[in-house]
């Protein structure tokens, strides 16, 4: 073998540049070869020249096969989508020589493409690009699904250039793009491209590289979605794992709490004990406030949060009958909610119950006191047996009283009219109430509502009056006037005292209205001389006593003369100089006595009204002892 010779693989060995094979053929000229001998060195170049690019062939397969297999693996042990397609997108820019490489995908719900990863770039605007879909390189890769390559991107005509595409890659100062397709299927989800800041030539061989690449960034995103798909797959079967163990907790609860409610209800338990109930369920504490007594919570029928507060309406054909209040649990999951919805609807049921019975056993009051004052000749073994069912006390005095509401008198409308029904109905129902409360009877009659309830202990008919008055007034937020009988003992022994007691106290409650005293309630004895007229029986020593009875007692104990001094006052017109020369007294003494009147009657008591019933008592006490002198 030749020097020659020796030298081309030395070169060969020593992996030197294509120039450096040009050396051994000038040196033989130079030395004079012949040409035979510089043809044969010629061949032998070639040769060694094919060699060279024959290894240079296998070391860049070599080197490709070896970034792909590196990929493959990346994928085998995906972990971090964005690291695997960092990873190709260096690969393929390493691999082809070129300045930058891109990975751009494309998103349906916005309509357009995006850039996903980038390496090489030094524009912030190239690298946070969006293209509407088609245009572009990109686009036209997207559109035909096959890689393409331009050496000149500003001059190529063959893809829709777009202010906005081109001032990006000026920006980034590219030239020559190859672009190749992410596909799966038959789907471009996205596109892989290699890109140099100076025009270029890639070879068929770079474009295949650059497709392998993207077939792998591909099953990348492929297998990244089928991962997403899997873990949502896997949390949805963990919510419903624990929707179907909160389903059973749901069921345990819910047959706990209809068990304890329904065992409240067969037992005969009350609203407040249904409240005890469901606050041992829910771990808080439930109150029951009825409408009306100062609360405003309303909550439409479900549970409302308000505050740290939950409330629940307890309701019945749009009437609200009172909430359910639930404090101590403001964290109130919807199984909890609809717990205490439940609760507020057994509480309803126990009203409408409770209000049933009530309604009943106000009926049955009013029919025996409408029998003791329409039908007095009944069977009083009957009456006391009625009487003793509705636990009413028989043996104390008692008094009838007449209640009626007063309104301004009205126009006659049908408004009016429906008013005045309301308001009859509803007096009646408030005094059902308070003869039940009270053991006594109640009744709807003319136009208002009559009660027969006991005396308290040292209670009189007036104080009674004047409670009932107050009492059905607070309970309406009206004006309730309130006349009252004189006490009726045993009046199921005498049944026909009822119904002329019942006489005196309408005869009182028509004088309260025309005196302008109405909202209040009194007896005939708190009516001064008109109530000794309206009174059934004519109690003119009380009427006295209560008028003037105390100068009497203080005239018997002293001895004084305060009644013959009153009768000549009046007598002399009310003149104190008169008086005294009617008495022969001095006018001092006059003066002292009026005055010690004035602290015993109080100091009203010369006026006109109080003034003709001192008169009045004064002449029927005169009377009275004229006969009892006889």
């Amino acid at each position: 073998m030749s020097h020659e010779h020796v030298s081309y693989l030395e070169l060969l060995a020593r992996g030197a540049a294509t120039e450096a094979y040009d050396r051994p053929v000038l040196l033989a000229r130079a030395n004079g070869a012949g040409p035979e001998a510089l043809a044969d060195l010629e061949e032998a170049k070639q040769l060694a020249l094919r060699v060279r690019a024959e290894l240079e062939g296998r070391r860049r397969r070599e080197a490709e096969l070896s970034a792909l297999f590196a990929t493959a693996h990346d994928l085998a042990g995906l972990r971090d989508l964005d690291a695997v397609l960092r990873a190709i997108v260096q690969r393929a820019r390493s691999l082809l020589g070129t300045e930058v490489a891109y990975l751009s995908l494309n998103d349906p719900a916005a309509g357009d493409t995006y850039m996903r990863v980038t390496e090489g770039s030094v524009s912030a605007r190239f690298q946070q690009v969006r293209l509407g879909m088609g245009e572009g390189l990109g686009g036209l890769v997207a559109q035909t699904a096959r890689p393409y390559v331009t050496d000149d991107y500003f001059g190529d005509a063959r893809f829709q250039h777009t202010r906005t595409i081109d001032t990006a890659v000026r920006d980034e100062g590219l030239v020559a793009i190859l672009g190749v397709p992410l596909s799966l299927g038959s789907q471009v989800i996205g596109v892989l491209f290699a890109a140099d800041r100076r025009a270029r030539v890639f070879e068929r061989e770079q474009v295949a590289l650059l497709c392998s690449f993207a077939a792998h960034a591909a099953v990348a995103i492929d297998t990244a979605n089928l991962l997403a798909e899997t873990r949502s797959a896997l949390a949805e079967l963990e919510r419903a794992n624990d929707i179907i163990r909160e389903h059973s907790g749901v069921i345990e609860r819910a047959s706990e709490v209809h068990d304890r409610l329904s065992e409240l209800v067969l037992h005969g338990g009350g609203v407040h004990d249904v409240a005890r109930a469901v606050s041992e369920v829910l771990g808080g504490t439930v109150e029951f406030t009825e409408a009306g007594a100062g609360t405003a919570r309303r909550a439409g029928g479900h549970a409302v949060r308000e505050g740290d507060d939950w409330v629940a309406a307890v309701s019945a054909g749009g009437e609200a009958l009172g909430t359910l209040v639930l404090h101590g649990r403001p964290d109130l999951d919807p199984v909890d909610q609809r717990t205490l919805e439940r609760a507020a609807l057994v509480t309803s049921l126990l009203l409408l119950a409770r209000r049933s019975a009530g309604e009943a056993e106000q009926r049955v009051r009013g029919e025996l006191l409408d029998d003791l004052l329409d039908a007095p000749d009944r069977d009083r073994r009957l009456l006391r047996e009625r009487a003793a069912r509705l636990r009413t006390d028989s043996e104390a005095p008692h008094v009838v009283l007449a209640a009626r509401v007063d309104r301004p008198a009205g126009d006659g409308d049908t408004d009016a009219g429906r008013r005045e029904s309301a308001d009859r109905q509803r007096l009646w129902s408030a005094a059902s109430h308070l003869a039940a409360t009270r053991r006594g009877l109640a009744s709807a009659r003319d136009g208002g509502t009559v009660l027969l309830l006991p005396l308290g202990p040292g209670e009189t008919a007036a104080d009674l009056a004047r409670q009932t008055a107050k009492s059905l007034g607070g309970t309406l937020r009206e004006e309730v006037t309130v006349g009252a009988s004189a006490p009726v003992r045993a009046p199921l022994d005498h049944p026909d005292r009822v119904a002329v007691a019942y006489e005196e106290a309408r005869r009182c409650l028509d004088a309260l209205r025309l005196l302008h005293r109405s909202g209040q309630g009194a007896a005939a004895e708190d009516l001064g001389f008109l109530g000794l007229l309206l009174a059934e029986r004519r109690d003119i020593g009380g009427f006295v006593d209560r008028t003037v009875g105390q100068v009497v007692a203080y005239d018997r104990r002293r001895g004084t003369e305060l009644v013959r001094t009153l009768d000549a006052y009046f007598a002399s017109g009310m003149s104190p100089a008169r008086t005294k020369d009617e008495l022969h007294v001095h006018v001092n003494t006059v003066a002292q006595r009026l005055e010690r009147i004035g602290r015993l009657l109080g100091p009203d008591w010369q006026s006109p009204a109080r003034a003709l019933e001192i008169q009045l008592a004064l002449r029927l006490h005169a009377l009275s002892d004229a006969v009892g002198g006889k």
